[in-house]
């Protein structure tokens, strides 16, 4: 289906519909752009902590990580 994006590994798969793909490649965006500026809107630490799910937070790591998926996946629209 044009515009549909699955994601798979091994057996199962999960698609998302061209909408949402567009919405999650906006949220990593976001996401990028909210852990590298400076200033209140910054995602602060405890935040950070969060979303590393108990891995070491690495802002620059997560940001890029965030940034590229968005890439990719607006690519891919």
């Amino acid at each position: 289906m044009p515009g549909s994006l699955t994601i798979s590994h091994h057996e199962s798969a999960v698609a998302l519909d061209h909408t949402d793909a567009e919405r999650l490649a906006t949220v990593l965006a976001e996401l990028a752009y909210l852990l590298e500026i400076p200033g209140p809107n910054r995602i602060n630490e405890a935040q950070l902590a969060l979303l590393c799910e108990g891995r070491t937070p690495d802002r620059a790591e997560l940001a890029h990580w965030s940034q590229a998926l968005a890439t990719r996946l607006k690519g891919r629209l």
